[in-house]
This record gives structure tokens, C-alpha cells and sequence, in this order.
């Protein structure tokens, strides 16, 4: 299992799972038609990668600009599945990439903070490039 990469369209984010690298990205914006169609494929490529990984550093960088209500569900299970793994031994990572203006997915961060203790969290009040 090497990568998965999803182009960005206009309605869901760019994914770049880069898993020989423990790198994970999540970018842009996420309001799809159907998130449950979207992310579920993401969340078990994800799994199946969490699966085989032990004592790893892993990386999750998450830089979304907006995302809609039933993104922030399915977000929740991808962060869960982290989580998971970060409670069986692994180091992971959770990079938190927002706008500094946007209070919103500021406050949504804190709250994945506190949700998801077994999760090292890196705030980054500025989006990438």
C-alpha cells in the first residue's frame, strides 16, 4: 500500500495518502453531495493502512477551508480510527491547518484536542500554500 491521491473538484478536498511515507494529507474543501460516498473508501484505505502499521510516526496533515455537516461526521470517524491506532502504540500526529480569522474550524480543532487525547495535536493558524 503506497498512496492514494484524490484530486480536489470543487466540492470535496484533496486527499493524499502518501502510506510507505506515514504522510496524510486532507486540503481544501469538503461539502460533497454525498460525504458517506466520498470518505468511505478514504476511511478504509486508512484502516487497512493503520492495520499493518506499529510503533510508527504518522503524520496526518488536515487543511480544510470549510467543510459542511455531514463532512464533520465522517471526519469524526477518520479522526476516531487515528485515534484508535495512536492508543496501540503509535505515534500520531494531527497537524491542524486553519485560517487565523476563521473562528469556526479553529473551535472544531479544539474540540478534536479534546476528543481525541491518544492524538499529539500541532496547531497551524495559517493554510498552505
Amino acid at each position: 500500500m503506497d498512496t492514494m491521491f484524490i484530486a480536489p473538484t470543487a466540492t470535496s478536498p484533496e486527499v493524499d495518502f502518501r502510506f510507505a511515507e506515514d504522510e496524510l494529507w486532507l486540503k481544501g474543501e469538503s461539502f460533497p453531495e454525498n460525504a458517506a460516498a466520498f470518505y468511505l473508501p478514504v476511511i478504509e484505505s486508512l484502516r487497512a493502512y493503520l492495520d499493518q502499521r506499529r510503533d510508527a510516526c504518522i503524520r496526518v496533515h488536515v487543511a480544510l477551508a470549510y467543510f459542511n455537516s455531514s463532512s464533520t461526521k465522517m471526519l469524526f470517524t477518520l479522526f476516531d480510527a487515528l485515534d484508535q491506532a495512536a492508543q496501540a502504540g503509535n505515534r500520531v500526529e494531527l497537524h491542524w491547518y486553519y485560517d487565523a480569522e476563521d473562528e469556526t474550524i479553529q473551535e472544531f480543532g479544539e474540540e478534536l484536542r479534546l476528543d481525541f487525547q491518544a492524538l499529539t495535536f500541532i496547531e497551524h493558524p495559517e493554510l498552505p500554500a
